[in-house]
């Protein structure tokens, strides 16, 4: 496999049809996403820049990449930038925290490379895995040492680095897993 420079993968992104990281030099195409994780990383996006709003601090989509200390380039399905960050327009290097929406395909890269990757951006405070075929949040926190905290239906989530509290029933907002239908029929049978 051939490496790849900096700049060219960069150069690259900008013409791309499709997304792709740039891992230890080599790129990698992003797989194409299911409703619930677009609905689970949708929800996560509006209810960090609803809170934002008026806020020195901005959320990202994964449409905005990000740059890690190894040099390497991420799409993170959400992040939130509070540090003035003008390095590049077409990518960010200080976020306050990271999410991403994870999957059976996805949760060894997710809770194992990215996780050593991320927590060593001195920027972050938080790291967010939110499964998208069952409900558990696993919340990483710098100021708890990055041990994980798992919420669960019923349970709220605060996020320290931009202090919001949400239901996780929010972030699974019109999610279709068995969690959420099973949630929902016990709502609407109360």
């Amino acid at each position: 496999m051939v490496s790849v420079s900096e700049e060219d993968y960069l150069k690259g992104e900008l013409t791309s049809e499709i997304k792709h990281e740039l891992i230890d030099g080599h790129v990698y195409a992003m797989a194409e996403v299911s409703e619930n994780h677009d609905r689970i990383s949708g929800n996560i996006y509006r209810k960090f820049g609803n809170h934002l709003e008026n806020s020195s601090c901005e959320p990202f989509t994964s449409n905005m990449k990000l740059k890690t200390p190894t040099g390497n380039f991420r799409y993170p399905d959400c992040m939130v930038i509070c540090h003035k960050d003008d390095e590049s327009h077409y990518y960010k290097t200080k976020p306050v925290i990271l999410v991403e929406v994870i999957s059976r395909s996805t949760r060894k890269i997710d809770e194992k490379d990215k996780l050593i990757e991320y927590i060593n951006i001195p920027t972050l405070q938080e790291y967010v895995l939110i499964e998208q075929d069952f409900v558990d949040i696993t919340v990483y926190r710098k100021s708890d040492d990055w041990r994980s905290m798992h919420y669960f239906l019923g349970e709220s989530v605060h996020f320290e680095s931009i202090d919001l509290t949400l239901p996780v029933e929010a972030i699974y907002h019109r999610v279709q897993n068995e969690d959420m239908v099973e949630f929902l029929s016990n709502i609407v049978g109360q």
